[in-house]
């Protein structure tokens, strides 16, 4: 559809009957659409005064040259700021009035003309995409928060080169998307310019200025704040290597070298994503990346995981980036999907197999079982909402999804045909359809049927399974809806009593029917989890026993999709399993899937009293297992499960005095940052939660690290009034700047043993939703809706969502569904 609209708007312009858009907020996709075909040879000259005092003005001065093909209309400059912030504007040499309305710089036509014209705007910059801190400050401007600190044309489909200088307080250290050019050394300050960079669109241009350790390696470059010595020594050259790693492996299966100017990366406290790929300025979330001795094997790989993400993203994104964020899901699964491709050549396509399901199957389905539930491509008529687009299903669904069109072409051809894309489009633009054309050349598969209903529509299928007349017939039917069928590829196991067979399903139509002269005991359907849907939960004791941690963790993520469905297992019942299954699983990726369900049937789907009936022997099945398992790994996973669950005296002080002498039960390593975890654990479970987090803050000695413990005080008192009064300063957008620390402390300030405190205040928490999504970056509003409602299971807090909703039938579809997604568990509760 996007394309024949772009099409359309082209074949208009050509024939010359174009009128002037409107001057609308945001960036609509019709304004967008004129500017693409009117706008060529685009480029930035951008000047930065970042000031040494955090609240002091940012000056700037853009230089923005391009060839028109036409000036029929006036032109629109994306700035959202107003007047006051625009100082002076020249158009082709010429002064011109400022007119700025509705967060456009609108550009007289009569100034402009046909080819080559420039526009100098000088102008204070906007502090919502800046992220200013007393020492360091970095530019986050995806999707489309460019525009709040310089003026621009703010849309994916208009790369262009940047030439930046920064002027930064004497003593900082910065790193943009190209090399540093030179330098100049003043009295107080720092001048540096950069050299031009590679075409990018205004979402990946990127700078990051302050006061930075620097590390180099391989001829990358590296900033960081962390301040732990043991944990900068195990970490750095393992960051390093990761990089180096990926890019190996990415120029290998594209056939492409890579494609931009330098490799560059920093670490940042406190990032609101785990990364952002600016090329050349990479932003990771400095906690991912930095782990000590006390690391998992599974916080490694992760640390690889989003390294390869990130890299991936060089290619899928970078150098070939879609033309509207309507596609904005093709960048994320390409990266998730290479991410993954990169982490089975380092572990091995078992340990992979399994790592994808964890990783990818319980998070798509926490978004597709929902009423709020997405296609994984969504429409977007305006990018002022395309931060909303964002979520489980694009990063989760989709990767599973193109697991799936590759068993359906075959690899070789898939990866022939992704290649032809990006040496086609390189450097530029493309969408869905593009690519779909492309692989359709390589596979004689219907794509177009295909595509209908694993990208363009949301849920899942409901399989099941009838033996009769000597026949194995397995059945899908859509959750919602009908007609709907999911072709797709996996494994099951057919359990009998001496034997255990395992077969394969390819799922082309409603059914697939399978000859069988003699009926199993069971079948576990998706043995290989390579499938998607709701399959049939099987208990049977085998299972647990059998050496392949795969099948064990299919049938586990069967059973919890299965009570959620109401279909044959009680929350009871799925605890009891846990607990058996925990007991018995000795594999680290399963077994912090089990301890994961553990916690969310105890704290969300089994009522108050059934919770402090069972909490005893919850404790003593995880304290023992956690004692008698023989993996460092796998103790620290059950001490962590231990914390989160425990509500006896006894439990308590076992932990109070685990704090308190910072002396690990046998063979467990704790770090600061598990200390701090335990003491606000056990701040939430005690009234002394003041004297335990003021010795906690005293304990941390990194900066970023003890600001965020100050942070959170508040959220942790035992004092209703003062966590309320926290809550209420949020509507003040100075105090959510720090969006991770918000979503930790409404989480607190929400848990199951505090939220009565809270429930009154849950429309004031629906009704900042929106202010929520205008000012806060993407994942923001999704963050802070699953920190407020994940625990609840009361019909009061129901009833409080459900009036939301209720008298608000004309509220943004985006955030009403983003509602419904993230309180389904309550909704769920209440009936389970």
């Amino acid at each position: 559809m996007y394309t024949k609209i772009r099409n359309l708007v082209i074949l208009i312009l050509a024939v010359g009957t174009v009128h002037a858009q409107p001057v609308e907020k945001g960036v609509p996709h019709t304004l967008a659409l004129q500017r693409h075909a009117d706008i060529s040879h685009l480029s930035y000259q951008l000047s930065f005064n970042i000031p040494k005092e955090k609240d002091a003005e940012v000056t700037g001065t853009a230089t923005i040259s391009f060839v028109l093909r036409q000036t029929i209309s006036p032109l629109q400059l994306d700035f959202r700021q107003d007047s006051s912030h625009v100082l002076s504007v020249i158009v082709n040499g010429h002064p011109a009035i400022s007119d700025v309305r509705n967060e456009h710089i609108v550009i007289d036509r009569q100034l402009l003309q046909k080819g080559k014209n420039s526009v100098t705007v000088v102008f204070i910059s906007g502090n919502e995409s800046l992220n200013r801190n007393n020492d360091y400050l970095y530019t986050l401007f995806v999707p489309d928060r460019a525009r709040t600190v310089f003026p621009c044309f703010d849309q994916p489909d208009l790369k262009a080169v940047f030439s930046l200088a920064l002027t930064v307080p004497a003593g900082w250290t910065v790193l943009a998307n190209a090399p540093i050019k030179d330098s100049v050394i003043g009295i107080g300050y720092n001048l540096y310019h950069f050299k031009t960079s590679d075409k990018l669109p205004t979402y990946l241009f990127s700078f990051t200025a302050g006061k930075y350790a620097v590390a180099s390696k391989y001829g990358m470059r590296f900033l960081y704040r962390e301040t732990d010595s043991a944990k900068i020594r195990l970490s750095v050259d393992s960051i390093f290597g990761a990089h180096k790693n990926a890019i190996a492996f990415l120029e290998e299966w594209t056939g492409i070298p890579f494609p931009f100017q330098k490799v560059g990366f920093v670490a940042l406290p406190a990032f609101q994503f785990g990364g952002m790929e600016h090329p050349g300025a990479v932003q990771y979330n400095a906690p991912a990346l930095f782990l000590d001795e006390g690391a998992t094997r599974e916080q490694q790989i992760a640390r690889a995981a989003l390294v390869s993400h990130e890299t991936a993203h060089m290619w899928f994104g970078d150098l070939v980036t879609m033309q509207w964020f309507n596609d904005v899901w093709m960048k994320e699964v390409f990266a998730n999907f290479m991410a993954d491709k990169v982490t089975e050549k380092l572990l091995g396509h078992d340990i992979f197999q399994l790592k994808f399901l964890l990783d990818h199957t319980p998070a798509a389905y926490s978004i597709d079982r929902t009423p709020g539930a997405n296609a994984i491509r969504q429409q977007l008529d305006n990018l002022k909402d395309a931060g909303s687009m964002y979520g489980s299903i694009i990063y989760h669904k989709a990767p599973i999804m193109m697991r799936q069109l590759e068993l359906l072409m075959g690899k070789d051809a898939f990866r022939a045909g992704v290649q032809e894309y990006l040496r086609r489009y390189r450097y530029g633009n493309a969408n869905w359809d593009d690519l779909i054309a492309i692989l359709a050349k390589h596979t004689s598969a219907d794509l177009v049927s295909w595509n209908k209903v694993w990208v363009n529509r949301p849920g899942r299928p409901v399989f099941d399974y009838e033996y009769n007349n000597k026949q194995l017939i397995i059945s899908q039917s859509p959750e919602f809806g009908t007609g709907a069928v999911w072709p797709q590829q996996y494994n099951a196991l057919l359990l009998y009593a001496d034997s255990i067979k395992t077969i394969h399903i390819n799922m082309t139509g409603a059914k697939f029917i399978l000859p069988l002269p003699h009926q199993p005991t069971a079948v576990l359907l998706n043995s290989d989890g390579m499938g998607y849907g709701v399959f049939p939960a099987v208990f049977n004791d085998r299972l647990n026993y059998l050496q392949d941690p795969l099948v064990r963790s299919t049938a586990c993520i069967n059973a919890y999709e299965d009570m959620l469905a109401k279909k044959t297992v009680s929350p009871g019942t799925m605890l009891t399993y846990l607990m058996q299954s925990v007991q018995k699983e000795k594999n680290e990726l399963n077994l912090r899937m089990i301890c994961g369900y553990i916690g969310n049937v105890y704290w969300n789907f089994i009522t108050p009293e059934i919770r402090n009936a069972q909490s005893d022997t919850l404790e003593q099945v995880l304290w023992t297992t956690m004692k008698n398992n023989l993996n460092i790994n796998n103790k620290k996973i059950l001490f962590k499960a231990y914390q989160d669950i425990y509500m006896s005296a006894a439990a308590g002080k076992l932990l109070y005095d685990t704090w308190q002498t910072q002396k690990a039960p046998d063979s467990i390593k704790l770090t600061e940052d598990d200390y701090t975890s335990l003491a606000l654990t056990i701040a939430l479970k005690t009234d002394t939660a003041n004297t335990i987090l003021q010795q906690q803050v005293q304990r941390v000695s990194n900066p970023d690290r003890k600001a965020r413990l100050q942070f959170l005080l508040p959220a942790l008192s035992p004092d209703s009034i003062v966590r309320n009064q926290f809550f209420k300063g949020l509507s003040d957008i100075n105090n959510r700047r720090k969006e991770s620390w918000v979503a930790t402390a409404l989480s607190y300030i929400n848990h199951p043993l505090r939220q009565k405190s809270f429930t009154g205040s849950l429309p004031t928490a629906l009704n900042m939703l929106e202010d929520i999504q205008r000012t806060g970056d993407i994942f923001f509003p999704q963050n802070w809706l699953n920190a407020i409602f994940s625990n609840y299971q009361s019909e009061e807090a129901w009833q409080a969502v459900d009036h939301f909703l209720t008298t608000h039938p004309g509220y943004n579809p985006m955030l009403r569904a983003k509602i419904l997604q993230a309180t389904d568990n309550l909704h769920r509760a209440r009936s389970l």
